[in-house]
């Protein structure tokens, strides 16, 4: 709910690189994922179309939740149900989920406008851009829970959520020292418009008696919003002599405008060591937001006690089969909201919070029988707490024509493995490009993505 209520003001999202085209020449965005990279053309964007993207990457997803209903046809007409459906053994409702941490991390993104050109003695760039990231991270132990309550302790750790949006103006130099090396910087002015963050620490589950559980563990909320504000209402507890207690039931957002103010530094260098091999580094988005304002809500971090998980269907005609997707969820939603006691805890006088740091090394060979193909890996490493990842990627890259280039590649990263490819178009006058860092997998019959893990990436600028 409360990431929701941040990204729903974002206008676009974070503009996140095409990692694909590091080592394509001339591909005009490459100063994003090193500062020290310039371009043989110069170019402005085509507003709102220069760099557009969708990127979600995570190690779960549709397939892991959603399956086929052992019941169809036997008791049922629906064909779907979830992972707690009591007719799928457990071993295999738990085999799509990580041991370590669940996450899906996505980013959405457009560049509002970009340019690029030569002067003063290097490559600058100028760049206005709209951000959002968001993420998810859940231990195993919360599905564990969920499909297999027994007697037993569920040690479940911290359960994180959270978003943030805000706009973006950078200025980038980068130029050339000596023959061989070549560094570049960026400056970035960041206007914050929203940020919630939701953790759940230290969760634990212990059984308390054959049909109740005490669910322990201490819940934050954090929202950095103009205008925004909580709205509560007083509860009662399932134990009638506990009385009633105060609850977040709902958000409010009354108006819209800057949320806080910040700055943030690329630094890149690129050294050809000799004709065949050149290597490079990057460390990006290294800087923090100041946000005016924060509405806090806390839970009470006294455990609590519910009557568990029941049997979850997605369909049937009869009372004995279980309630409706739709009736569980919403008792499920009560259930965790009962939990965590969330309470309106007022304005708490701001927050500094960074926006995540990625670390960037490549290194690429010029095949040296024949110059138009060359070689490269790159590194990436995204320092964003929960939502931190890393990626080796090993590309192919291919310029059979001056104005004609792209490549394809296979990358590994802690959350998933996958193919992507690239193509940079770039005449002069015109430049239009398109990849993906992960392509589309397998889509169920309502159209949805089996995997979490997506990217689309184009755009289109005016060269000379």
């Amino acid at each position: 709910m409360l990431a929701a209520a941040c990204m729903a003001v974002g206008t676009g999202a974070m503009a996140q690189s095409l990692n694909s085209a590091y080592f394509t020449d001339d591909y005009k965005f490459r100063h994003s994922m090193n500062p020290a990279f310039g371009n043989e053309q110069n170019y402005v964007s085509i507003p709102a179309l220069g760099n557009i993207n969708v990127n979600t990457r995570g190690n779960f997803g549709y397939q892991d939740v959603i399956f086929d209903n052992p019941m169809y046809g036997a008791g049922s007409d629906k064909k779907l149900t979830t992972f707690m459906n009591p007719y799928i053994p457990v071993g295999e409702a738990l085999d799509g989920f990580s041991t370590w941490r669940n996450r899906i991390i996505g980013n959405v993104g457009i560049t509002i406008l970009s340019a690029g050109f030569k002067a003063f003695g290097g490559y600058n760039t100028i760049e206005l851009s709209s951000r959002t990231q968001f993420g998810v991270s859940l231990p195993y132990e919360l599905f564990e829970f969920a499909k297999n309550t027994g007697n037993q302790t569920y040690d479940m750790g911290d359960i994180n959520l959270g978003a943030q949006s805000f706009v973006e103006l950078g200025f980038g130099h980068s130029r050339q020292i000596d023959e061989k090396l070549r560094v570049g910087a960026k400056f970035k002015l960041l206007f914050g418009l929203a940020r919630a963050d939701l953790k759940l620490e230290d969760m634990t589950a212990d059984l308390a008696s054959s049909n109740k559980w005490v669910v322990s563990g201490k819940a934050t909320a954090d929202v950095s919003l103009k205008g925004f504000k909580y709205e509560s209402e007083m509860e009662d507890y399932n134990d009638e002599n506990r009385g009633q207690y105060e609850q977040v039931s709902d958000v409010d957002v009354d108006g819209f405008g800057l949320s806080g103010f910040g700055i943030a530094f690329d630094l890149g260098g690129e050294y050809k060591i000799n004709e065949d091999w050149t290597v490079s580094a990057a460390l990006l988005d290294l800087g923090f937001i100041r946000w005016s304002e924060n509405a806090r809500a806390e839970s009470s971090g006294k455990p609590f006690e519910f009557d568990g998980f029941h049997d979850v269907a997605v369909t049937s005609d009869r009372p004995t089969a279980g309630e409706e997707l739709d009736e569980q969820t919403d008792r499920l939603g009560d259930d965790l909201l009962d939990f965590a006691h969330l309470e309106d805890k007022g304005e708490s006088g701001g927050r500094t919070t960074g926006i995540g740091a990625t670390l960037n090394l490549g290194a690429q060979y010029n095949l040296a029988v024949y110059r138009p193909i060359t070689f490269g890996f790159l590194s990436s490493t995204r320092i964003n707490g929960p939502y931190t990842w890393t990626e080796g990627r090993l590309s192919a890259n291919y310029e059979p024509l001056k104005w004609l280039n792209g490549g394809v590649n296979l990358s590994v990263n802690s959350l998933t493995t996958s193919f992507g490819w690239v193509l940079n178009i770039h005449p002069k006058g015109y430049n239009f490009f398109i990849g993906m860092d992960h392509i589309l997998g397998k889509l169920s019959k309502e159209g949805i993505p089996l995997s979490s893990n997506a990217s689309l990436s184009l755009g289109m600028s005016v060269t000379w």
